[in-house]
Protein backbone atom coordinates (compact mmCIF):
# COMPACT_ATOMS: atom_id res chain seq x y z
CA UNK A 1 0.00 0.00 0.00
CA UNK A 2 1.79 3.47 -1.15
CA UNK A 3 2.42 5.67 2.02
CA UNK A 4 3.03 9.52 1.86
CA UNK A 5 6.88 9.11 1.17
CA UNK A 6 6.37 7.02 -1.82
CA UNK A 7 4.11 9.84 -3.20
CA UNK A 8 6.04 13.03 -1.90
CA UNK A 9 7.77 13.62 -5.28
CA UNK A 10 5.06 13.18 -7.56
CA UNK A 11 2.11 15.69 -6.25
CA UNK A 12 2.89 18.95 -8.71
CA UNK A 13 0.12 20.48 -10.50
CA UNK A 14 2.38 20.47 -13.67
CA UNK A 15 2.25 17.17 -15.42
CA UNK A 16 5.68 17.73 -16.80
CA UNK A 17 7.41 18.65 -13.91
CA UNK A 18 6.10 15.26 -12.13
CA UNK A 19 7.36 13.85 -15.43
CA UNK A 20 10.94 15.30 -15.12
CA UNK A 21 11.19 13.94 -11.52
CA UNK A 22 10.44 10.50 -12.23
CA UNK A 23 13.03 10.44 -15.43
CA UNK A 24 15.84 11.80 -13.34
CA UNK A 25 15.04 9.03 -10.98
CA UNK A 26 14.33 5.97 -13.78
CA UNK A 27 17.45 7.15 -15.41
CA UNK A 28 19.48 7.17 -11.99
CA UNK A 29 18.33 3.69 -10.98
CA UNK A 30 18.94 2.31 -15.15
CA UNK A 31 22.64 4.13 -13.97
CA UNK A 32 22.76 1.61 -10.58
CA UNK A 33 21.74 -1.64 -12.24
CA UNK A 34 24.24 -0.96 -14.93
CA UNK A 35 27.13 -0.39 -12.24
CA UNK A 36 25.49 -3.37 -10.04
CA UNK A 37 25.64 -5.30 -13.02
CA UNK A 38 28.75 -4.90 -13.77
CA UNK A 39 30.10 -5.32 -10.14
CA UNK A 40 28.62 -8.94 -10.34
CA UNK A 41 30.09 -9.70 -13.88
CA UNK A 42 33.67 -8.93 -13.04
CA UNK A 43 33.96 -10.82 -9.45
CA UNK A 44 32.27 -13.80 -12.03
CA UNK A 45 34.83 -13.00 -15.02
CA UNK A 46 37.80 -13.31 -11.80
CA UNK A 47 36.55 -16.54 -10.76
CA UNK A 48 35.77 -18.20 -14.11
CA UNK A 49 39.37 -16.68 -15.35
CA UNK A 50 37.09 -15.90 -18.37
CA UNK A 51 39.76 -12.83 -19.72
CA UNK A 52 36.84 -12.16 -22.52
CA UNK A 53 34.26 -11.19 -20.26
CA UNK A 54 36.92 -8.83 -17.99
CA UNK A 55 37.56 -7.13 -21.41
CA UNK A 56 34.19 -6.56 -22.16
CA UNK A 57 33.65 -5.19 -19.24
CA UNK A 58 35.92 -2.85 -19.08
CA UNK A 59 34.72 -1.64 -22.48
CA UNK A 60 31.09 -1.01 -20.95
CA UNK A 61 32.92 1.49 -18.45
CA UNK A 62 32.29 4.28 -20.91
CA UNK A 63 28.80 3.84 -20.84
CA UNK A 64 28.84 4.62 -17.19
CA UNK A 65 30.56 7.56 -17.80
CA UNK A 66 28.13 8.87 -20.21
CA UNK A 67 25.37 7.95 -18.17
CA UNK A 68 27.13 10.14 -15.60
CA UNK A 69 27.39 12.83 -17.52
CA UNK A 70 23.87 12.80 -18.81
CA UNK A 71 22.61 12.84 -15.53
CA UNK A 72 24.18 15.37 -14.70
CA UNK A 73 23.16 17.53 -17.00
CA UNK A 74 19.57 16.07 -16.90
CA UNK A 75 19.88 17.22 -13.25
CA UNK A 76 20.92 20.80 -13.90
CA UNK A 77 18.58 21.37 -16.90
CA UNK A 78 15.77 20.89 -14.09
CA UNK A 79 16.92 23.04 -11.75
CA UNK A 80 17.11 25.69 -14.19
CA UNK A 81 13.80 25.19 -16.07
CA UNK A 82 11.64 23.76 -12.72
CA UNK A 83 13.80 25.67 -9.64
CA UNK A 84 12.92 23.06 -7.24
CA UNK A 85 12.03 23.83 -3.72
CA UNK A 86 12.07 22.13 -0.54
CA UNK A 87 12.18 18.14 -1.17
CA UNK A 88 12.70 18.23 -5.00
CA UNK A 89 15.84 20.63 -4.27
CA UNK A 90 16.85 17.59 -1.88
CA UNK A 91 15.98 14.75 -5.02
CA UNK A 92 17.86 16.38 -7.28
CA UNK A 93 21.06 17.40 -5.15
CA UNK A 94 20.94 13.94 -3.78
CA UNK A 95 20.76 12.24 -6.90
CA UNK A 96 23.89 14.79 -8.13
CA UNK A 97 26.30 13.41 -5.16
CA UNK A 98 24.93 9.88 -5.69
CA UNK A 99 25.87 9.65 -9.46
CA UNK A 100 29.23 10.19 -8.48
CA UNK A 101 29.22 7.14 -6.03
CA UNK A 102 27.37 5.23 -8.94
CA UNK A 103 30.22 6.19 -11.22
CA UNK A 104 32.90 5.61 -8.81
CA UNK A 105 31.43 1.91 -8.26
CA UNK A 106 32.13 1.44 -11.83
CA UNK A 107 35.41 2.06 -11.63
CA UNK A 108 35.80 -0.37 -9.16
CA UNK A 109 34.51 -2.98 -11.10
CA UNK A 110 36.70 -1.76 -13.98
CA UNK A 111 39.38 -2.52 -11.35
CA UNK A 112 38.48 -5.84 -10.35
CA UNK A 113 37.99 -7.13 -14.11
CA UNK A 114 41.27 -5.44 -14.70
CA UNK A 115 42.76 -8.01 -12.33
CA UNK A 116 40.15 -10.80 -13.83
CA UNK A 117 42.30 -10.43 -17.80
CA UNK A 118 45.58 -10.14 -15.56
CA UNK A 119 44.73 -13.48 -13.25
CA UNK A 120 43.32 -15.40 -16.58
CA UNK A 121 46.67 -14.68 -18.09
CA UNK A 122 49.15 -15.63 -15.60
CA UNK A 123 46.93 -18.44 -14.09
CA UNK A 124 44.52 -18.60 -10.76
CA UNK A 125 45.45 -17.39 -7.63
CA UNK A 126 46.09 -20.08 -4.77
CA UNK A 127 43.74 -18.32 -2.01
CA UNK A 128 41.61 -15.52 -1.72
CA UNK A 129 38.67 -16.99 -4.24
CA UNK A 130 35.98 -17.64 -1.17
CA UNK A 131 36.76 -14.51 0.58
CA UNK A 132 36.17 -12.28 -3.06
CA UNK A 133 32.40 -14.71 -3.49
CA UNK A 134 31.11 -13.89 0.23
CA UNK A 135 32.68 -10.18 0.10
CA UNK A 136 30.68 -9.58 -3.51
CA UNK A 137 27.88 -10.65 -2.45
CA UNK A 138 27.72 -8.64 0.49
CA UNK A 139 28.21 -5.23 -1.03
CA UNK A 140 26.20 -5.80 -3.92
CA UNK A 141 23.45 -6.83 -1.84
CA UNK A 142 23.77 -3.36 -0.11
CA UNK A 143 24.13 -1.49 -3.24
CA UNK A 144 20.98 -3.51 -4.53
CA UNK A 145 19.15 -2.37 -1.28
CA UNK A 146 20.60 1.00 -1.23
CA UNK A 147 18.78 1.69 -4.86
CA UNK A 148 16.04 -0.40 -3.91
CA UNK A 149 15.65 2.15 -1.03
CA UNK A 150 16.16 4.80 -3.11
CA UNK A 151 13.47 3.66 -5.47
CA UNK A 152 10.76 3.41 -2.70
CA UNK A 153 12.28 6.33 -0.45
CA UNK A 154 12.70 4.13 2.21
CA UNK A 155 14.70 5.66 5.20
CA UNK A 156 14.79 2.14 7.42
CA UNK A 157 16.23 0.31 4.52
CA UNK A 158 18.43 2.97 4.01
CA UNK A 159 19.56 2.68 7.39
CA UNK A 160 19.75 -0.60 7.58
CA UNK A 161 22.65 -0.71 4.45
CA UNK A 162 24.78 1.64 6.23
CA UNK A 163 24.68 -0.67 9.46
CA UNK A 164 26.05 -3.28 7.20
CA UNK A 165 29.09 -1.06 6.10
CA UNK A 166 31.02 -2.31 9.71
CA UNK A 167 30.54 -5.62 8.86
CA UNK A 168 32.34 -5.47 5.31
CA UNK A 169 35.24 -3.77 6.89
CA UNK A 170 35.64 -6.64 9.54
CA UNK A 171 35.11 -9.19 6.20
CA UNK A 172 37.81 -7.45 4.57
CA UNK A 173 40.18 -6.93 7.24
CA UNK A 174 39.76 -10.92 8.33
CA UNK A 175 40.58 -11.58 4.54
CA UNK A 176 43.24 -9.56 3.83
CA UNK A 177 44.98 -10.90 7.29
CA UNK A 178 44.57 -14.59 6.10
CA UNK A 179 46.17 -14.04 2.23
CA UNK A 180 49.06 -11.72 4.08
CA UNK A 181 49.78 -14.86 6.17
CA UNK A 182 49.71 -17.26 3.09
CA UNK A 183 52.09 -15.09 0.83
CA UNK A 184 54.42 -14.67 4.04
CA UNK A 185 54.34 -18.68 4.48
CA UNK A 186 54.72 -19.11 0.48
CA UNK A 187 56.30 -16.22 -1.34
CA UNK A 188 55.94 -18.13 -4.75
CA UNK A 189 52.53 -16.82 -5.33
CA UNK A 190 53.00 -13.16 -3.88
CA UNK A 191 52.33 -11.39 -7.46
CA UNK A 192 48.77 -13.37 -7.97
CA UNK A 193 47.88 -12.80 -4.41
CA UNK A 194 48.24 -9.10 -4.61
CA UNK A 195 46.04 -9.38 -7.26
CA UNK A 196 43.67 -10.89 -5.29
CA UNK A 197 44.05 -8.19 -2.55
CA UNK A 198 43.35 -5.07 -4.61
CA UNK A 199 40.15 -7.01 -5.94
CA UNK A 200 39.27 -7.46 -2.06
CA UNK A 201 39.97 -3.39 -1.68
CA UNK A 202 37.99 -2.66 -4.29
CA UNK A 203 35.17 -4.55 -3.47
CA UNK A 204 35.17 -2.79 -0.02
CA UNK A 205 35.14 0.49 -1.45
CA UNK A 206 32.09 -0.73 -3.72
CA UNK A 207 30.57 -1.10 0.37
CA UNK A 208 31.62 2.36 1.32
CA UNK A 209 29.77 3.99 -1.79
CA UNK A 210 26.58 1.94 -1.35
CA UNK A 211 26.57 3.28 2.58
CA UNK A 212 26.89 6.96 0.70
CA UNK A 213 24.05 5.87 -0.99
CA UNK A 214 21.98 5.14 1.93
CA UNK A 215 22.91 8.55 3.52
CA UNK A 216 21.78 10.28 0.62
CA UNK A 217 18.08 8.72 0.90
CA UNK A 218 18.07 9.34 4.63
CA UNK A 219 18.87 13.18 3.43
CA UNK A 220 16.38 13.12 0.70
CA UNK A 221 13.61 11.33 2.96
CA UNK A 222 14.53 13.07 6.49
CA UNK A 223 15.90 16.01 5.42
CA UNK A 224 18.61 15.32 7.69
CA UNK A 225 22.07 14.96 6.75
CA UNK A 226 23.75 12.14 8.14
CA UNK A 227 27.66 12.20 6.72
CA UNK A 228 30.33 11.26 9.35
CA UNK A 229 26.90 10.33 11.75
CA UNK A 230 27.18 7.58 13.62
CA UNK A 231 24.71 4.90 12.81
CA UNK A 232 22.77 5.23 16.02
CA UNK A 233 22.54 9.15 15.38
CA UNK A 234 21.07 8.36 12.30
CA UNK A 235 18.75 5.78 13.37
CA UNK A 236 17.49 8.27 15.91
CA UNK A 237 16.72 10.50 12.81
CA UNK A 238 14.85 7.98 10.90
CA UNK A 239 12.96 6.63 13.96
CA UNK A 240 11.09 3.48 14.22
Amino acid sequence: MPTKKDDMYGDHISHQFNEDLSNLKNDFLKMGGLVEQQTIDAVNALIDGDGHSADEIRARDKLVDKMEKDLDEEATRLIARRQPAARDLRLVIAVVKMVSDLERVGDEAKKIAKFALTLSQEGHAPRGYVEVRHISTHVTSMLHDALDAFSRLDSQQALKVMREDKRVDEEYQAATRTLLTFMMEDSRNISRCMAVMWVLRALERVGDHACNLAENVIYMVEGEDVRHTPVEEAAKIVGP
